[in-house]
């Protein structure tokens, strides 16, 4: 990959208004946005507010984080509501410790998330 690290770096968490598991995970997402905000943007995604921004997407497990690094996910998947989880996850994501994702249903993913970011 040849973003150096923390290069635009983003943190989307995409969650529903109905998700417990959500309600759950913002407070966390709160405090990793206190932690790395001035290494990365934070956004809170609601899959049924942004949906334009998901595009095909379907997303089934909540929350589901989304680190995005240039123009590359760095990771996408679901995560608990663990602090030292999320927060070592997104510290190795920063460091370009992990391997770009790279699955179709994800293509124009960060530029999209990107339009959120700016709001």
């Amino acid at each position: 990959m040849s973003d150096s690290p923390d290069a635009a770096a983003l943190v989307a968490c995409l969650c529903a208004a109905w998700c417990r598991t959500c309600d759950e995970y913002r407070s966390v997402f709160e405090t990793l946005r206190a932690e790395f905000g001035t290494r990365a943007k934070f956004v809170w995604v609601d899959i049924e507010d942004d949906e334009a921004v998901l595009g095909e997407l379907d997303i089934e497990d909540f929350p589901t984080l989304a680190l995005v690094r240039g123009e590359h996910i760095a990771f996408f998947g679901p995560v608990l509501p663990h602090l030292q989880t999320a927060r070592q996850l997104i510290e190795r994501g920063l460091h370009g410790e992990l391997p770009p994702v790279d699955e179709a249903p994800l293509a124009g993913l960060p530029a999209r998330l990107r339009t959120l970011s700016r709001a």
